[in-house]
């Protein structure tokens, strides 16, 4: 197919074929309503949009409580067969070729006292979706800031005793704002990580200011910043980013629905990216917030006025900045590249 590198605000299906990855989704915002009785809007305990089915939050913390209830009713393994099926599913439609999915066990209690039968469900799911679909998936353990320590040393523990061959990578998410600074405590369990092979992502600069970037790349290594988003807010930061490449893997309807930025035109995603900030736009939690890696990439280049070169660039900085295998992310680049090639 041609892609004209024109200037022109680029059609839906024109960034729907565009090959690319998703970095940023969490398993926990890919449960579908009715999976768990949620389109029900008197057992959601929120409301629901009549068109779309997405549930409304007033902020982080009402948003973290809805998931806790809602993950709390997946208690089979077929439910998480499904959920992981249909998500290399929606994927696919949006040109999604390879998706790290981050889990966090914490919000899962019918499983976490035995996470590998948990992870062996989940892989039993995306393996059925890769030879549906062609999608590739690996998974991201997450810890949660205000978790006792002993929780997530456990966590980690069994992780690398484990080795489950789907997850690639550890993690950390959570209300920066009710944990404070985090990164001394979990410093020693990235770098465990990062000894046994272990990819390493982190979740900051959402809830907590710029500090929390920092610290999320100098204590833990982390090789991609989930938001990240207010880096802006400090120059020299924002230098650094530019200078070493650490891609911000950014959610710009999230931000939007939680608070933290006022609106799509507001965010600061143009600023850091023409700072020359690597980043990649993702869903965070597509069913939770109503929204497609289509519908992202075409918001940001209407507000933005993005056109295919931009958008191009950013598909090619979430497949440089997946963690799927070598081989995987050269493939996925030549078919990127075959895409842009004029016809």
């Amino acid at each position: 197919m041609s892609h004209p590198l024109q200037s022109s605000a680029p059609a839906a299906e024109w960034i729907r074929s565009l090959p690319k990855a998703e970095v940023h989704v969490h398993l926990e915002g890919c449960v579908p309503a009715v999976t768990i009785g949620f389109d029900d809007p008197s057992r959601a305990g929120v409301a629901l949009d009549p068109t779309t089915g997405a549930p409304s939050f007033s902020g982080l913390a009402d948003f973290l409580d809805y998931l806790d209830r809602s993950c709390a009713l997946v208690t089979e393994g077929d439910q998480l067969q499904s959920i992981a099926h249909a998500l290399t599913e929606r994927a696919a439609r949006d040109g999604v070729l390879h998706t790290d999915v981050i889990f966090n066990p914490t919000h899962w209690p019918a499983w976490r006292d035995d996470l590998g039968t948990f992870v062996a469900h989940l892989d039993a799911g995306l393996a059925a979706g890769e030879a549906d679909f062609g999608v590739t998936a690996a998974l991201c353990l997450s810890l949660t800031r205000t978790q006792p320590p002993a929780d997530s040393v456990a966590l980690v523990d069994w992780l690398l005793d484990a080795r489950p061959e789907r997850i690639v990578a550890l993690s950390v998410d959570g209300n920066e704002a009710a944990a404070g600074p985090t990164g001394e405590r979990f410093a020693p369990l990235f770098a465990r990580a990062r000894t046994a092979g272990l990819r390493t992502c982190a979740h900051a600069g959402e809830s907590s200011g710029p500090d929390g970037v920092r610290e999320a790349i100098e204590l833990l290594g982390a090789e991609r910043i989930d938001h990240g988003i207010r880096s802006v807010e400090d120059p020299l930061l924002v230098a650094t980013l530019a200078r070493t490449g650490v891609p911000l893997d950014v959610c710009p309807t999230s931000n939007v629905r939680l608070g933290v930025a006022p609106s799509i035109a507001a965010h600061p995603v143009e600023r850091l990216r023409r700072a020359g900030v690597r980043v990649s736009v993702n869903t965070d939690d597509p069913l939770l917030f109503g929204t497609t890696m289509t519908a992202e990439y075409d918001v940001c280049a209407q507000s933005f006025d993005w056109d295919h070169g931009v958008l191009a660039q950013i598909a090619r900085t979430s497949i440089e900045s997946c963690f799927a295998a070598p081989e995987r992310v050269s493939e996925l680049l030549a078919l990127l590249d075959d895409a842009l090639a004029p016809s």
